[in-house]
């Protein structure tokens, strides 16, 4: 069996998900062959739209920027670890993990497959479940430097409450006058693992990784590059995310 090429890449279009507050994706044409003699498409979007790489910067200014990471964490043998199931803003625990980490060498890639693709445009693709604390802690404790996860985020998304702008200043009222003011995000897990304790590189929004499941199962070698755009300083970058399927070993 020759090896198989697997997109896990979320195609970029106008008003494609985003983070809560990231920058909207918009496309347009630029230039037309109609009138300039070449097509030239505009584009417009955040350094974290569509399936990309977090850098140490994104949390930390003191910390690496993309630019300044070597190639080689970007790509490498993975290791899927398989989290589906889990319900809507479930912590994924370091025991949970233990099965994958444990298969993991010094340089895999541990690839997050909770599922959550399949809520990809609708309002529940925001409660995926999320890396805790401990489990973040294990994957540094187990070398891994390349997180990848096939959701918006290793760390919980706030919800961004209704969109009705009356609704959301009646509850924003209604919380001030009874409840305290809600903790900002921690973003615990991309400390961890963005850290200098840990060093690593998070990649986000991945296409389903079921195929990657299967081979694996199978005993197919999984190889996967995640390359980012070459920007200056930046805290990350889209990436065009391929797996490599190699071919299954031969019955004795």
């Amino acid at each position: 069996m020759a090896s198989t090429l697997i997109d896990l890449t979320h195609p970029v279009t106008t008003g494609m998900p985003v983070y809560p507050g990231d920058p909207e994706v918009v496309l347009r044409p630029a230039l037309t062959s109609v009138t300039a003699g070449v097509n030239v498409l505009g584009l417009h979007l955040g350094s974290q739209s569509g399936t990309h790489v977090d850098a140490p910067y994104h949390v930390d200014v003191t910390w690496p920027t993309l630019d300044g990471l070597p190639l080689e964490l970007f790509t490498g043998p993975a290791v899927v670890a398989d989290l589906r199931g889990l319900a809507p803003r479930a912590a994924v625990t370091a025991e949970r993990l233990a099965p994958a980490l444990a298969a993991a060498v010094p340089g895999s890639v541990l690839l997050l497959a909770t599922g959550w693709p399949r809520h990809w445009g609708t309002d529940l693709y925001l409660a995926h479940p999320y890396l805790s604390a401990g489990a973040a802690e294990a994957i540094v404790a187990a070398g891994i430097r390349t997180v990848g996860v096939d959701a918006l985020s290793v760390d919980p998304t706030p919800d961004p409450g209704p969109a009705d702008p009356e609704v959301a200043a009646l509850l924003a009222q209604l919380t001030d006058e009874h409840d305290p003011a809600p903790d900002e995000p921690t973003l615990a897990a991309h400390r961890i693992l963005l850290g200098p304790d840990g060093g690593a590189v998070i990649a986000e929004n991945l296409t389903d990784l079921t195929p990657l499941l299967i081979a694996q199962s199978a005993g197919r070698p999984v190889e996967v590059s995640l390359f980012p755009l070459r920007l200056v300083a930046a805290d990350g970058a889209p990436v065009r995310a391929v797996a490599r399927l190699g071919p299954a070993p031969l019955d004795p």
